[in-house]
């Protein structure tokens, strides 16, 4: 019904042990039993779902265009060979751009780690899986 990671996409036919599927993947509605009618089901949830990515993809495309580029000014203290005190994490990011009157969740915002040093830094913004836009984050001393 849905993709589980490690384990395969919406729409496969897997096998898994019987306790695994009994007690987390058909309560979590993350899979059905592989019969003839659930099949069926199954083939037009993932028509519906086709089409429901589709229009999320294209208002994801919208949005990149009417963004364009991104941009914020963070500041956080610190020490005088520019390593900070702290860190700018994902939601620090999400805020400053929220004063700019741009709301993401800070789960779109891919930050492999934690920016610790002063500098301007590009940073990828996934507004969908296929879609993304860069932004420019300045991290500066106050």
């Amino acid at each position: 019904m849905e993709s589980v990671e490690h384990l395969g996409e919406m729409g496969d036919t897997i096998t898994v042990a019987r306790g695994y599927a009994r007690n987390y993947l058909i309560p979590q509605g993350k899979a059905v039993l592989a019969t003839e009618g659930h099949r069926k089901m199954v083939a037009e949830h993932m028509k519906l779902e086709t089409k429901r990515d589709d229009l999320r993809r294209a208002g994801a495309e919208e949005l990149a265009a009417k963004l364009g580029e991104l941009s914020c000014t963070i500041s956080a203290q610190a020490g005088d060979d520019d390593q900070l005190y702290g860190s700018v994490t994902a939601r620090d990011i999400a805020d400053a751009l929220k004063k700019d009157d741009i709301e993401f969740d800070h789960k779109m915002i891919v930050l492999d780690e934690a920016i610790k040093q002063l500098g301007v830094y590009s940073i990828p913004v996934k507004l969908h899986s296929e879609v993304e836009v860069t932004a420019k984050v300045w991290v500066v001393k106050p």
